[in-house]
This record gives C-alpha cells, structure tokens and sequence, in this order.
C-alpha cells in the first residue's frame, strides 16, 4: 500500500483541530464513567467557581449558545448536580448542589490527570509558548466577530 501526502500536514489549523480532537476523545473517555460530557463538566465547573451565575453568562463564559446551555442545565438540574433559585423577576441563579460540588471535584481531578498526560508530551518552553499562543489565537475570532 502506497504511504498517502497529505497537503494540510503544515498547516497550523489542521493541526489544531487534530490535537483537540485527540484530546478531546481522550477527556471524553477519561469522564466517561461520570455519564458527563465534556461542556457539561466545563458548565459544572463555571458554576462552581461562580455561584449564584445566570445560565447566560454561563454560556457567554463558555462561548456556548443559548439554544445550547438549555439542555446542558437541564441535564445537570435533572441529575441533582446543580440547583436554580430565582435571582430576581425573570432570572435564576445557578449553584451546585452537594452531589454537584463532589462529582465537580471528581471531575477537576480527572481532568487534572488527562492534562498531565498531554502537557508531560512538551519541554517547559514550548508548553508556556503554547499557552501563549492559543489565547491569541482564540482573539481574533472575538475581533472578527464584533
């Protein structure tokens, strides 16, 4: 069988792409046993660093769309893991709950270890240039969206 090129192997969005998806299947197996996916566990998190947040600044936090958050909260609501109170008039408040705030743990630790395995791949150099890097990358998309 002939060994295929492949155009793309340079470019930097082709790699990207390729690395996240590595990656992320990698979390995925790694929370798979929580029954979580990964913008859940991402959502979990948010709420737990910031209780009492809105679903909407949720999303906006994450770069999810609304359409989106609304099954997400409501499959952390339906297992117990986070709690809504009426903030005021029209809006609700979201906070863990006590399973919430012990499967978040749960889930920063398993995360913590899929991180490892990836960072120990790069020298100390690279990985700080990487998580330079990716930032910058993430803001043009926000300046070409404004």
């Amino acid at each position: 069988m002939a060994t295929l090129t492949n155009a793309l192997e340079g470019r930097l969005g082709y790699q990207l792409r390729r690395a996240s998806a590595t990656m992320m299947a990698d979390l995925g197996r790694e929370l798979a046993d929580l029954e979580l996916r990964p913008a859940e566990v991402t959502t979990l998190l948010v709420i737990g660093e910031n209780p009492d947040c809105s679903q909407t600044e949720v999303g906006q936090t994450l770069g999810i769309k609304r359409a989106n958050m609304v099954p997400i909260i409501s499959r952390l609501l339906d297992r117990g893991l986070v709690a809504r109170t009426r903030a005021d008039g029209r809006s609700h408040a979201l906070r863990l709950t006590a399973e919430g705030e012990a499967m978040s743990q749960e889930a920063q630790a398993r995360i913590d270890s899929h991180e490892f395995r990836f960072v120990t791949l790069l020298a100390d150099a690279d990985l700080a240039a990487l998580r330079r890097a990716m930032p910058m990358i993430r803001a043009v998309r926000e300046v070409d969206a404004d």
